[in-house]
């Protein structure tokens, strides 16, 4: 499959800068999962070349359940958060998923079948999309299989339709509209909603007494994921979340960052937008990318990120006659 098709039907995930966990506090008892504040649990998202990616999940804590914020894709995650769910003899009360791609929500699926009293909230967006860009995934998906039957990754391929085809899992119980207050499980959650930034529906949640930002898509290295994205929306999207008092940002894919490591991320997509409108090359903007984030992006990591940026995303998201989603402004 070329990079092209790889890349339109996935967004990908590498790391950032951690956050240490807190020390007065003993270890969630499952492996896959680490404190990173008070009552509130990171499970970093697996990328292995030539599978498809999770996204990050986080746990909340809450007095009467736990809160799931977004499930992953494959069924090896979403098992490590039933792990985390069985061992502490506490179900979840909600999902929120931060937006539509299938590497965030199709975790949905095994954790509805389990925990079906469980409230999804998350934006309308994903009821678009299962007549748009998963409709027209489904039908790539069908397509290979139909040329490439004994194919290797033909399993991968039916599983992602099976993921497509799951997809009132997705729908929210509970749609999230607009930016406000929610308590769920007894923990008072800030909702917020960017409807021209990644996905045309990204919901971000901040926990005022952990003082994390979960930030879905907003955030991703080793690169912006653009596949489905609004670029100049994204940079006026992460402005407006300078105004929220997070100490620690949990992105979509990557490690958590401090706020330092945020604001760095945030004039870094600002500046290679710049540099795509510019006559510099592709490779010069990468360049410039990955000077600007430095460690942020880790040595092992810089080729994959050239690769997706200078033979990707650059000439193909970002230069000019890029085609965009329709729910970016014109």
């Amino acid at each position: 499959m070329s990079l092209r098709a790889r890349c339109l039907a996935t967004v990908l995930s590498l790391l950032c800068a951690c956050a240490p966990p807190p020390k007065d506090q003993p270890p969630v008892p499952d492996a896959g999962a680490r404190r990173i504040a008070k009552d509130v649990y990171f499970i970093p998202g697996r990328f292995v070349a030539g599978e498809q990616p999770d996204g990050n999940s986080v746990l909340l804590r809450g007095k009467t359940g736990w809160i799931v914020v977004d499930t992953g894709r494959h069924p090896a995650h979403a098992a490590i958060i039933e792990g985390v769910l069985k061992e502490s003899g506490v179900p979840p009360v909600a999902l929120i998923n931060t937006h539509w791609h299938l590497d965030h929500v199709s975790g949905n699926l095994p954790l509805r079948a389990a925990y079906p009293s469980a409230e999804v909230h998350a934006s309308t967006r994903v009821l678009a999309e299962q007549s748009g860009f998963l409709a027209r995934y489904r039908t790539q998906l069908q397509a290979l299989l139909s040329a490439r039957a004994d194919d290797p990754q033909a399993h991968a391929w039916r599983q992602e339709i099976a993921r497509i085809d799951g997809a009132r899992a997705f729908a929210p119980t509970h749609p999230v509209e607009a930016d406000g207050m929610r308590t769920l499980a007894g923990r008072s959650l800030r909702l917020g909603l960017q409807r021209e930034a990644v996905s045309g529906g990204d919901v971000w949640v901040f926990d005022p007494g952990a003082r994390v930002l979960v930030a879905g898509d907003l955030v991703t290295l080793p690169v912006p994921l653009l596949d489905t994205a609004c670029p100049r929306r994204w940079v006026e999207g992460l402005a407006s979340l300078e105004a929220v008092p997070f100490d620690v940002v949990v992105p979509g894919h990557g490690e958590p960052m401090d706020r330092a490591g945020f604001d760095r991320y945030r004039v870094a997509l600002g500046r290679l937008l710049a540099c795509a409108a510019s006559p510099a090359t592709d490779a010069a903007c990468t360049d410039a990318w990955l000077a600007d984030l430095g460690e942020l992006v880790p040595a092992a990591q810089r080729a994959h990120a050239r690769q997706l940026l200078q033979g990707y995303y650059l000439p193909q998201r970002l230069r000019e006659g890029a085609e965009r989603p329709a729910y970016c402004p014109s």
